[in-house]
């Protein structure tokens, strides 16, 4: 009997060893996966802001609360099976599909661009203003889930793709912990940049500490020109994700002249700054990627308000 139990205790020692070089697997690769996924992460963050604009103080945490959700829903119930199933069977067309997600993007993008530049046209926040509170809300977490699902299909795509080399239960392990982490991340992080302002009035009330005080005071004169940056750096978010995922893209299909030129002028420009070479380079990649993308928007955007007024 004491040998059954210790050849009993020596299988748990066992499978408990393997269960933990299991967990260590997936921590890795998850960690490696969420680094390269990190500038699609930033561009996330700086995009959703945008659609909080219209309410009120009270209705921002349960809107993002509503938003993470659909973000999650996304990323686990809708991309990541999609991205497994491709992954085994039709390789191939993962990047089709991530191209259509940039194009969009870009063309999201664009318009906001054309619309401040050549006049107005309603925004998805105005376009539901007449609507009742509840439908308003509705739209507007509608519209945010939306352009989450093209980020955050690039981030998974990004997460598989260094992964790619693994077991298919470790592929999944990993990205459902990227899709819960980014996801805690990113929405966690909008949390706090929309209610900093409420933060700051509470500090501005300080009236034992003087230093708080002036600190809540900054805070609240800060908090709408940091909303207004990142309203436009998400703007710019979008064309710079989008315009590099159509010429990484390109660059996949054998349509390498733009890319390597774009990848040329970046090097070259890093050189040209040796202090700051990688910096420098990565600034210039994605100014142009933004602007082929500001581009490939406007285009996409004109032929489609064509159609429509036909």
């Amino acid at each position: 009997m004491a040998s059954g139990l210790a050849a009993l205790l020596d299988d748990i020692a066992t499978i408990a060893k393997v269960a933990a070089a299991s967990i260590d697997d997936v921590s890795a690769a998850a960690a490696k996966a969420s680094a390269k996924a990190a500038g699609v992460v930033i561009d996330d963050t700086a995009v959703t802001p945008q659609y909080l604009d219209s309410f009120s103080p009270e209705r921002e945490l349960p809107v993002i609360w509503k938003i993470a959700k659909g973000s999650l829903f996304n990323k686990l119930i809708i991309i990541l099976p999609v991205a497994l199933l491709l992954s085994a069977f039709l390789p191939w067309a993962i990047t089709p599909l991530l191209m259509i997600g940039g194009a969009y993007l870009c063309f999201e993008g664009a318009e906001k661009v054309l619309e401040k530049l050549f006049g107005h046209e309603e925004t998805l926040a105005e376009e539901v203003a007449e609507l009742s509170a509840a439908d308003h809300e509705v739209e507007m977490v509608k519209g945010a889930v939306r352009t989450d699902f093209i980020l955050s299909a690039e981030i998974m795509a990004i997460a598989l793709a260094e992964v790619a080399d693994k077991s298919m239960a470790l592929q999944a392990a990993s990205l459902i912990v990227v899709a819960i982490a980014i996801t805690i991340g990113v929405y966690g992080v909008v949390g706090l940049i929309v209610k900093m302002d409420d933060i700051g009035l509470h500090l501005a009330e300080e009236r034992e500490n003087s230093g708080l005080k002036a600190l809540g005071r900054g805070l609240v004169h800060a908090m709408p020109k940091l909303l207004a940056a990142l309203s436009v750096i998400g703007t710019a978010a979008m064309m710079w994700v989008g315009g590099q995922i159509i010429l990484h893209g390109m660059e996949a299909f054998g349509l390498d002249g733009l890319p390597h030129f774009v990848h040329h002028l970046a090097v070259q420009a890093g050189h040209a700054v040796p202090a700051a070479g990688g910096v420098v380079e990565w600034l210039t990649s994605a100014v142009l990627s933004g602007l082929f993308g500001l581009a490939l928007g406007g285009v996409i955007a004109t032929v489609l308000h064509r159609v429509k007024a036909k």
